[in-house]
């Protein structure tokens, strides 16, 4: 019995080029007719494995009019999509939603002066897609990219991020937070505790504060609950529909 794909919901994709960038850590550039969406949001990528078709969420690295479409994803050995996705090859076939979703995007967040972005390992996607478009160069005065990882390989797309630091140099910063080694110019501590300690702020030559900060943080769960709730003790409150604050959060699994 063969799998039917709906067309609607999902484009047959080709991919272009998986690239590692560490063990376990990939980028998967495909081709894929899609619907346009917000930078921040997330896509999903499917393969037919056992005659079902299994479907996972992944964050887009590239902005919405970047080709082609950019995942980063992590192995999971025992997964059944990921080991498949880290063998595919150029012009193998993928699904990819024809719709993004979310609400990750810069539109929900209020206006402020300085735009904090926290995230860890694969969660660096979504700020990069975001920070690729216009929106937040024209919004904030200042903009500080955290990315947190166990090691220095880890540190994915960082071409991209220099082509910041170059294209902005007196509006960006970039912070790297390594836990499992030392690396120059890097915390060797987890993003929290570079939060707490003042590491972070010292540095950034800026205050977290909820006058005029906005802070987006998207990863592991444990950094995401620890770090909004040093936020909320220093005043700043997170950002709802109805109730707009400084704190926007994405809980990324």
């Amino acid at each position: 019995m063969s799998v039917t794909v709906d067309p609607k919901k999902w484009s047959e994709g080709r991919v272009v080029e998986l690239y590692p960038w560490a063990e376990r850590l990939y980028s998967l550039r495909v081709e894929a007719d899609i619907e346009p969406f917000q930078a921040g949001q997330f896509g999903r990528l499917a393969l037919v494995i056992d005659n079902e078709l299994v479907s996972r969420p992944y964050s887009f690295v590239n902005a919405p009019e970047e080709r082609p479409l950019d995942f980063c994803f992590i192995v999971i050995p025992d997964g059944t999509l990921t080991p498949r996705l880290a063998s595919l090859r150029p012009s193998d076939r993928v699904w990819v939603a024809r719709k993004g979703a979310g609400f990750f995007v810069l539109n929900q967040v209020p206006e402020g002066k300085h735009l904090w972005m926290l995230a860890t390992g694969t969660a660096l996607g979504p700020f990069l897609s975001i920070l690729k478009t216009p929106e937040p160069w024209q919004r904030f005065e200042k903009i500080v990219l955290v990315h947190g990882v166990r090691t220095r390989a880890e540190l994915a797309y960082q071409e991209t991020i220099q082509h910041f630091r170059q294209a902005h140099p007196d509006q960006f910063q970039f912070f790297a937070s390594v836990t499992r080694e030392i690396c120059p110019n890097a915390f060797h501590s987890r993003i929290p505790q570079a939060i707490e300690s003042g590491a972070l702020e010292q540095l950034a030559g800026i205050k977290l504060m909820p006058e005029d900060s906005q802070v987006m943080i998207c990863g592991n769960p444990a950094m995401v609950k620890e770090t909004v709730a040093l936020l909320k003790s220093r005043g700043l409150t997170e950002n709802l529909r109805k109730q707009p604050g400084q704190i926007t959060t994405e809980r990324y699994w």
